[in-house]
């Protein structure tokens, strides 16, 4: 599945509102049960660029080879979503 701008807007709308970090990742991947929603401590992900800013909150990309993960900001590889919360 390709994150696409409108896939991004849906995400940060749910991510954005949602009450908590960890309820934003569960109504996403209700939403989604395809795409990989994790949260991770903001620390872990500073050096990386987000694919989202919202307020506090961000949204990195990530795609996997099967055995590794990465970080993307080629929104056509993304096969996860990483949240972070400052």
């Amino acid at each position: 599945m390709a994150v696409t701008p409108d896939y991004l807007r849906s995400a940060a709308e749910v991510i954005g509102a949602a009450s908590s970090l960890r309820d934003a990742a569960a109504l996403w991947r209700a939403r989604d049960p395809d795409m990989r929603v994790v949260v991770v401590d903001a620390l872990d992900m500073r050096d990386e660029t987000p694919a989202l800013l919202l307020g506090q909150r961000r949204v990195y990309l990530a795609t996997s080879n099967g055995h590794c993960w990465h970080v993307t900001e080629q929104p056509l590889e993304a096969t996860a979503l990483i949240l972070t919360q400052d």
